[in-house]
């Protein structure tokens, strides 16, 4: 059985070859060909911690994500999100492989976003703002470039001096209002750790396309009722349904989920657009077997 640690990973996985394994992962998934339940939680309440699971088979493959969430190692200089995928063959049940999870996670999540802003905005989108520091702000600006020639990129974080830490490793601006980072946008990339709303209706243009990637979780918001009131899209309605406060509590209705919009059975929304991430288990499945093959 292959062990594949990070920076094997980082040598193997581009974007280029992720963006599109995800779209056709995500056909699989909303056609009915992957089986998958939604994720289960363990939580580790005296360490402030979350232990997941999210097993998929898809084909030859069954794969399962562990993956660790501890937002207080922010302050520790520590990955908040730490995971490992196993590999098994869906034939014979053989362990293929091990993998550590935390760079597929990375990659695979703004890989997605980058299928969903290709599908979702509008072919022109010049202007990204990008609602956060972290990890996640990072991967979204240099998977969201491949998505759409956007002019420019904005960037906002609480603490201005990381934020421009970001804009200058990325090319990028630092803005230091939210307000100013949204208002003009025409796509949004919510990434920050928050459990209110970050983006409000009120500051977006009509035809402005949110990836809202921020929060899992009923207790949490990112978005407003007023940036709800949009054509939503998910992964997995089941999931949604089971996981986002941002629809729950807003009382949206899911329009549809990425892979029908992709495979052509449910036609595009008009009007304001959100994508509504929660991230599922085939996703990583595939991006680990996309891995797996690319180490023979």
């Amino acid at each position: 059985m292959l062990h594949i640690d990070e920076e094997q990973i980082r040598s193997l996985l581009s974007y280029e070859e992720l963006i599109p394994a995800m779209e056709q992962v995500l056909i699989r998934f909303s056609s009915g060909k992957i089986q998958q339940p939604v994720r289960s939680l363990l939580m580790v309440p005296e360490y402030a911690g979350i232990f997941g699971m999210m097993p998929a088979v898809d084909g030859d493959v069954i794969g399962v994500k562990l993956v660790l969430v501890y937002e207080k190692n922010a302050a520790l200089e520590l990955p908040t999100h730490q995971a490992v995928i196993q590999l098994f063959s869906a034939k014979t049940g053989e362990p293929l492989a091990s993998m550590d999870g935390r760079l597929i996670t990375e990659m695979r999540t703004a890989a997605v976003s980058a299928v969903a802003t290709k599908l979702l905005s509008k072919p022109d989108a010049r202007v990204l703002a990008v609602l956060g520091t972290g990890v996640q702000a990072r991967a979204h600006i240099r998977a969201l470039r491949l998505a759409r020639a956007f002019d420019e990129i904005r960037v906002w974080g609480r603490t201005p001096e990381r934020a421009q830490q970001v804009a200058d490793e990325l090319d990028a601006h630092a803005v230091l209002d939210l307000e100013q980072a949204v208002r003009g946008a025409d796509v949004v990339a919510s990434v920050a750790h928050v459990n209110e709303p970050l983006v409000r209706g009120e500051w977006l243009e009509p035809d402005a396309y949110v990836n809202a990637v921020a929060t899992v979780g009923l207790a949490r918001r990112e978005l407003d009722d007023a940036v709800m009131d949009a054509a939503i899209v998910v992964e997995s309605r089941e999931a949604a349904m089971r996981e986002s406060g941002d629809i729950l509590k807003s009382g949206a209705e899911v329009y549809a989920e990425l892979g029908e919009l992709l495979a052509g059975s449910v036609a595009l929304p008009s009007g304001r657009r959100v994508y509504k991430a929660l991230g599922i288990g085939a996703e990583d499945v595939a991006a680990a077997k996309l891995v797996y093959e690319k180490t023979f």
